[in-house]
């Protein structure tokens, strides 16, 4: 199991509409990354930039969540394993 889970802040609010540092790069990306623990939307690792993962390292925020409609999954970057 996740030990990161008690991380997870339940009212993060989103940093942005959209990669958060793609938007300032005026870059695009593929899918989107909510990082449960501060709201940092970063890009997936299909967009080039792969922003939600360099946060993690920047960071070490364990857990994100998918920010795509209609999607509701969480992944563990430390546990490697979705939640």
């Amino acid at each position: 199991g996740c030990k990161h889970l008690k991380l997870i802040q339940k009212h993060v609010t989103p940093t942005a509409d959209g990669c958060e540092d793609c938007l300032k790069m005026g870059d695009s990306w593929v899918h989107l990354r909510l990082c449960l623990i501060c709201g940092h939307v970063g890009c997936c690792n299909s967009s080039k930039n792969k922003h939600a993962t360099k946060h993690f390292h920047s960071t070490e925020h364990p857990v994100i969540q998918s920010f795509e409609p209609n999607e509701d999954w969480k992944w563990c970057y430390v546990d490697d394993t979705f939640l």
